[in-house]
């Protein structure tokens, strides 16, 4: 291929890549001027963003469209069952940020706004995006607050051990972690920046609200020294809307208790809590037909379901959840929206067939605008 030929390439697929944003563009904006009462007019919008990709390239949202696609996306989310509230998102646009260390400190402020004194408020972040020749900044941490897993040369893990291979990066990146590591450290935040190789920034601890683990009838519960923080913000996927990526966009809602009890803590893979419970219950653990498991995983749920209460934090049960998915699908349908669901994920992981999301089908399809999750950055 002579240089001619390399550069007519590199232009056909320079139109190809703006036609399909252009397309990509055109169907957003229907959907939102469908839905939203939009000042000026659709025909307008769209003559707006085709001189702006045919001189830079891309287009920018605007508030009211950002806004409107990190809401869209939380509804089009097939394994979320906590989407009734889906308009409740707010959106703080940080689309001028793409610094390691500002992102850090947003994503500070992010914790303290959601958390919110414990009334905890469902939010999203949103930083600069994708661009042509222009990568937008990326938070290689699967959650803004998270636990460390320090394995060793045997495998075995202490602490959380979905996050082995978080810790073992944030080493290796220099995080000296703690002179004595424990069953709960809180990781430092890991940053890509465009352009620059990933940093680490540790969380300041008044930022992150801990809850420690009680039971409302065993007193012996609180000396296994359980805990967990109060606001899951999830900042490993990105929002992708109208063909614009935004690859650094964390964000939250409320936990429900079974994402704690039955999978971070009960979890065979992850903290593994229920033979430590079921032995101080007196339980019978030599065979499973006792049903020990069944037993200690429910207590462990009442702990957390108790603990959260307490300490004033919001909290969900799966059982009212359910219910609430199923007036979401409601509405849904009585707007004209089809509604993906993943069923493996909206039933609960604890008394699955007493909640009654258990007892349908749902189908399961992508769209758009979205949360999609990024290849996994760190090695297991």
């Amino acid at each position: 291929m002579n240089l001619s030929e390399g550069r007519d390439l590199k232009a056909s697929r320079r139109r190809l890549s703006r036609r399909s944003l252009l397309a990509e563009a055109e169907r957003f904006v229907a959907l939102f001027h469908a839905e939203k009462q939009a000042p000026g007019s659709r025909a307008d919008r769209m003559r707006q963003i085709r001189r702006e990709i045919a001189s830079d390239g891309t287009y920018q949202h605007t508030e009211a469209e950002l806004t409107f696609a990190a809401q869209v996306a939380w509804r089009n989310s097939a394994r979320c069952i906590g989407r009734l509230y889906w308009r409740s998102l707010r959106v703080r646009d940080r689309r001028h940020v793409s610094s390691a260390a500002a992102i850090a400190a947003e994503s500070v402020a992010h914790l303290r706004a959601a958390c919110n004194g414990g009334r905890i408020r469902p939010l999203i972040t949103v930083f600069a995006p994708d661009a042509p020749g222009r990568p937008g900044p990326r938070i290689l941490s699967s959650q803004v607050a998270s636990y460390a897993g320090y394995a060793d040369a045997s495998g075995a893990v202490c602490g959380d051990p979905a996050n082995a291979g978080l810790t073992r990066l944030a080493r290796e990146l220099g995080w000296p972690g703690p002179a004595r590591p424990g069953r709960f450290d809180v990781l430092p935040l890991i940053i890509q920046a465009p352009g620059a190789p990933p940093t680490w920034h540790e969380l300041p601890s008044a930022a992150i609200l801990e809850i420690p683990l009680r039971h409302p009838d065993y007193d012996w519960f609180a000396d296994l020294g359980l805990r967990w923080y109060a606001v899951p913000v999830i900042s490993d996927m990105h929002l992708d809307a109208g063909g614009i990526c935004y690859p650094a966009a964390p964000f939250n809602g409320w936990y429900m208790c079974t994402e704690i009890g039955s999978r971070d803590l009960g979890d065979v893979g992850r903290y593994n809590e229920l033979p430590r419970i079921a032995e101080r219950m007196g339980l019978r653990t030599d065979h499973d037909r006792s049903l020990w498991k069944d037993k200690a995983l429910t207590e462990l749920n009442l702990a957390v379901l108790h603990s959260y209460g307490t300490a004033g934090v919001t909290i969900t049960d799966h059982h009212t959840e359910s219910v609430r998915f199923l007036k979401h699908l409601e509405i849904e349908e009585r707007e004209g929206r089809a509604c993906p669901a993943d069923w493996t994920w909206i039933v609960p992981p604890a008394a699955s067939s007493a909640t009654p999301v258990f007892h349908r089908y749902y189908q399961d399809f992508d769209q758009s605008p979205s949360f999609r999750r990024r290849r996994e950055r760190c090695r297991a």
